[in-house]
């Protein structure tokens, strides 16, 4: 027997207990048949963040994720999707395969986690070697993505990191702040632009910012989602948010 709403797929989305964007923007994207079923990563809301904060808090919702695969298993979901990006890309490819690992092993369910999803949207889209990447992050942080990105023979040409003050402070970042970035990071050297941090509403901009750029720019919502709807099988091209779910 199917689920009567998710007769195609139930995703298990975990994402931090601060994160108000991520949940919508997954049930934005997701077809007919598919439903989202969201558990929160326990974490208190940070404040006066630094590089070393940062990076302490991120590890407090990487130690606690297990927790939140242990409550939404009971649901039966068929497919995990990570609604948070910056523990993905610590260590490089290698750190991200091993905490995928520990999270498939413990669930017995596959994942799609941000990292390796930017990978294999960059991918898709084919022909990218130099990037720009923007992030809600502290500079330490960034670096972690530079080399993640490194690790698969991608060269970071720019990158902007906004020192949100608060985890919930990520998803105040306006619109028109999101814009001028994309636009400062933007030049002929770059062949793809890329924001990460799934807190930061950029899934409807970057789509619209790609159009008028005449290349990739690829917002980590959408490419998680992206990659979790095609690794489980479904291949829906979806329209409005962007080349990679229309076309790939």
């Amino acid at each position: 027997m199917k689920d009567v709403l998710g007769y195609r797929a139930k995703f298990g989305v975990l994402g931090p207990a601060t994160n108000t964007i991520v949940q919508p923007d997954f049930d934005d994207l997701r077809p007919e048949g598919v439903t989202n079923h969201y558990s929160r990563i326990y974490v208190e809301n940070a404040s006066a963040i630094s590089d070393e904060t940062f990076m302490a808090g991120t590890m407090i919702i990487s130690e606690n994720t297990i927790d939140a695969v242990r409550g939404v298993l009971p649901c039966a979901p068929d497919y995990l999707v990570m609604g948070m990006s910056a523990v993905t890309f610590y260590g490089g490819a290698e750190g991200a395969k091993n905490w995928k690992k520990q999270i498939e092993d413990f669930a017995e369910l596959k994942i799609s986690i941000g990292s390796e999803s930017l990978i294999a949207a960059l991918n898709a889209y084919g022909g990218i070697k130099k990037i720009a990447f923007m992030s809600p992050y502290y500079p330490i942080a960034n670096k972690e993505v530079e080399n993640f990105f490194s690790d698969y023979g991608f060269e970071t040409v720019r990158d902007q990191c906004l020192k949100c003050p608060s985890w919930t402070s990520i998803a105040e970042v306006t619109t028109e702040t999101t814009q001028n970035v994309f636009n400062e990071l933007n030049c002929p050297e770059v062949d793809a632009i890329i924001q990460v941090g799934t807190n930061l509403s950029a899934v409807n901009l970057a789509a619209e910012i790609e159009k008028t750029l005449n290349k990739p720019v690829i917002a980590i919502n959408t490419a998680t989602y992206w990659h979790a709807l095609r690794t489980y099988g479904i291949e829906d091209k979806i329209s409005g948010f962007g080349r990679l779910l229309e076309e790939f």
